[in-house]
Parts: structure tokens; C-alpha cells; sequence
């Protein structure tokens, strides 16, 4: 939990250079002047024009700055605040970008290190960039221009080593043995292709890294929030299911009642939505990550004009030894948001059943050949 306050206390300053790319202002100290009644008025009127001019600077002040990070510039006479819908309440609509390379987990290279370098950041994101262009097999490369994959995540100008905020050690804790059996299952089926339920959840267009949790993935990493006064819908663009939270104080469903996003509600803590959800079905274990034990608290706040800092609490005991956390700075964009409509040009899914098949019919067919010769 202090890599997620660190964070939160780096983010949350206003007008970060690292979020809007403003530029250090020097601070200008006060102009202090005296005067005594032995001076004439023309030095006291100079004195109290350079006073003037003094006052004026001290209208820009340095805002503070964390070890690494370029000092930001705020303003006393206009600093930023969060911005308010028409009902007061804080004012985190629109479409979001949660697009990143930083890695879910902390490499091997960076343990025991919150954040890297300025130049550790370019070698990774040199590397990871070069790994994308490679190719698929006899196929074309797939590079960075058809993927969504972003750059690394940015915090005041620092770069965080992962996503994953708790434990400090930013590895995801370890699976339960009722977790790795039912995982080592899921692998088996997946490789038998006797019907879509063998496929994957992403596969079938039934559940994917959006969530929730959400999570970057290669594509599809945009988000829109819709408030009113009672209710906050977030809608991902992949699968564009729309959550509806409500902020009444409802209730979760009854226990035996499950989806696939679980029952979800809201409320406001200070700045942040607070969303706390849980009857996820358990059919979300066919993914393999969770099951319908999961337990999320989100915490979405708006951190400056252009970011909005998502939180995540992940709390699955017959999945995860312990719950984890992750931190996600997501970044406001003009981007349209189009239907993702996986079903309707799902081919790959009757594909890979066909191909199957075939498979199949081959392998059947050269021995009952070889007999018959």
C-alpha cells in the first residue's frame, strides 16, 4: 500500500509536467524593500513600483517535487481543481486511454525497484517495440502500428517498473492448488477444440482483459464513463459491456444470483469513485484468472485535466494466496469509440472448430488407408 500512496500523492499534483508536458517555472522570491519617512517621494514611489513588480512574480509558485521528477508549476491565482458535473460531483466522464507496455508484473531486471531510469525507460521500450515487429510464423510482422500497445506508464516523470502496486515486490501472489488444478484443466480443454466451450472466454467474445478488472491488453484499450446523479456507466470498448453502478446506496444482488461483471456499487470518497463488486458467475473461472469468489474494490480519481487514476483492489481467496493491488494512470482522449462487435466477425472461432475437424479426419483416416493397402 505505499508504493499505491507514492503514487497517488505523485499523481494527484496539479498541472504535472509528466501528464500535460508543461515546462519548470523558476520560482521569483518576494522583493523585500524599506523605506523611511527621510526619502523622498520620488524613491518611494520607484520603492513601491519595484514592490509591485515583486508581488507580481510571487503569482507563480513551485509546487513541490519528488526525487527524479521535473518540479511542476501551479498557479495561486488559478491552480487547477477537479472539475464538477452540474450536481457537484466530481466530473471523471468521457473516453479513456489505458493503453501501456508497462508490464503487469515487475521483471527480474527491476526487483526491488519501484520505478527505473529515464534511460532504463528508452532500452525497454527500444526492446519491447522490436519484439512486436517480429513476425508470426511465414506471415507478415504484426508491428506497433496495428496493435494498441502505448508506452510505458508515467508518473510525474517517473517510470513505474509495473502495474502491480501490492504486494511491494510487484508480483502477482501465488495460485491456490484448487486454482492451478482448475487452470491445468482449462489448458487441457483448450487443446481438444471439440466445441467453442473448449475455446477461451476471449475466443467466444464472452469476457476479456477489459474486465473487470481492467486491464491494458494489445488492442481495444478505450473506456467511456457516463455520470448522472445517481448512477456512473462504464463501458469498455472491448465486448462493450456497460456497467450500470449505482451510487444510491443499493445493495449487491442476492448470493445465488451471478453475472458475468459481477453486481456492482458505488460512492463517492472525496475526489474518488469508490465501486465495490462482487456475484461474479463462475463461469469467469473459465478464464483461468478468477473465479466467482473475486471481490473487487475500483477506484477511479481524477488526478489532473488530462488523467485519471484507476485503482484496483483484487481479492480472490480460492484463486490467490493473498489479494494484490494495481495502479493505472489512464489518459483522456478525443478518440471516437466505435462498436467492437466481436461476434458478428468472429470467423477465427468457426475456424479453428473447422480446422479441427479436418485435423481430425486426416488423422482418422491414415491408418484405416494404410490397413486397407
Amino acid at each position: 500500500m505505499i508504493i499505491i500512496s507514492r503514487i497517488r500523492t505523485a499523481l494527484a499534483k496539479p498541472s504535472s509536467c509528466a501528464v500535460d508536458g508543461c515546462q519548470p517555472v523558476k520560482h521569483d522570491q518576494r522583493i523585500k524593500t524599506r523605506h523611511t519617512l527621510a526619502l523622498s517621494l520620488t524613491v518611494v514611489g520607484l520603492m513601491t513600483s519595484v514592490s509591485l513588480l515583486g508581488l507580481q512574480g510571487t503569482k507563480t509558485r513551485v509546487a513541490g517535487q519528488t526525487s527524479g521528477a521535473a518540479t511542476s508549476a501551479v498557479t495561486d491565482v488559478d491552480p487547477w481543481r477537479v472539475p464538477r458535473t452540474e450536481v457537484g460531483q466530481p466530473d471523471i466522464g468521457g473516453v479513456w486511454n489505458f493503453s501501456t507496455i508497462t508490464p503487469l508484473e515487475r521483471p527480474a531486471q527491476f526487483a526491488g525497484r519501484s520505478f527505473m531510469t529515464a534511460e532504463e525507460a528508452a532500452e525497454f521500450e527500444r526492446r519491447r517495440f522490436q519484439a512486436i515487429d517480429q513476425p508470426l510464423g511465414d506471415g507478415p510482422a504484426i508491428d506497433a502500428f496495428w496493435l494498441e500497445r502505448g508506452r510505458l506508464a508515467t508518473v510525474n516523470d517517473l517510470y513505474p517498473t509495473a502495474l502491480v502496486v501490492d504486494p511491494p515486490d510487484g508480483r502477482i501472489p501465488p495460485l491456490t492448488p484448487e486454482a492451478q488444478q482448475r487452470i491445468a484443466e482449462r489448458s487441457e480443454a483448450n487443446r481438444r477444440t471439440e466445441g467453442p466451450e473448449d475455446r477461451s472466454l476471449s475466443e467466444r467474445c464472452l469476457r476479456s482483459a477489459s474486465g473487470p478488472p481492467m486491464f491494458p491488453s494489445a488492442d481495444a484499450n478505450l473506456v467511456r464513463i457516463v455520470q448522472t446523479r445517481d448512477y456512473v456507466v462504464i463501458m469498455p470498448e472491448k465486448f462493450h459491456d456497460a456497467r450500470i453502478v449505482p451510487l444510491n446506496g443499493q445493495l449487491h444482488l442476492f448470493p445465488d444470483i451471478r453475472t458475468w461483471m459481477g453486481s456492482a456499487h458505488g460512492h463517492w470518497d472525496g475526489n474518488t469513485l469508490v465501486v465495490d463488486t462482487t456475484n461474479f458467475t463462475e463461469k469467469i473461472g473459465l478464464g483461468g484468472r478468477f473465479d466467482e469468489n473475486l471481490h473487487l474494490v475500483e477506484r477511479f480519481t481524477r488526478v489532473g485535466p488530462n488523467t485519471l487514476l484507476y485503482e484496483v483492489r483484487i481479492d480472490d481467496p480460492t484463486t490467490f494466496v493473498k489479494p494484490w493491488s494495481v495502479a493505472l494512470p489512464m489518459t483522456k482522449t478525443d478518440e471516437q469509440m466505435y462498436e467492437f462487435a466481436c461476434h458478428e466477425g468472429n470467423y477465427a472461432l468457426l475456424n479453428i472448430l473447422r480446422a479441427a475437424r479436418f485435423s481430425g479426419q486426416v488423422e482418422r483416416s491414415v491408418p484405416t488407408d494404410r490397413q486397407d493397402r
